[in-house]
């Protein structure tokens, strides 16, 4: 299907761009991350623009972080433990550890 008005085509650009970002905050939600993160605010752990910013520049940083999600740790932004997700209730998995580590690089500014 041909849209023809560009209004209607930014729109749908926007929706289709739009879309993962609220499926990967609406993942972090059912997964628990939101009780300790927020997007713009430290809560227990760093926010997420926050972890965006320091691995900007680091080309493995959603390997890097997705294990981090996956088997926690500390040190990093203090001495607060962040633990293992895979272990948590729900647990997160290896694909959806990757998918949130995405998510939150993409929220650098």
């Amino acid at each position: 299907m041909k849209v023809r008005s560009p209004a209607l085509a930014a729109f749908a650009m926007a929706m289709a761009v739009a879309a993962p970002a609220f499926a990967n905050a609406d993942l972090a939600q059912k997964k628990n991350c939101m009780s300790c993160h927020a997007v713009d605010r430290k809560i227990v752990g760093p926010a997420y623009n926050d972890i965006a910013a320091r691995y900007a520049a680091d080309k493995a940083a959603v390997d890097v972080l997705a294990q981090k999600i996956l088997k926690g740790g500390t040190g990093v932004w203090g001495k607060l433990v962040m633990p293992p997700m895979q272990n948590a209730n729900p647990p997160v998995s290896d694909a959806e550890a990757r998918q949130l580590a995405t998510w939150i690089l993409g929220l650098k500014k």
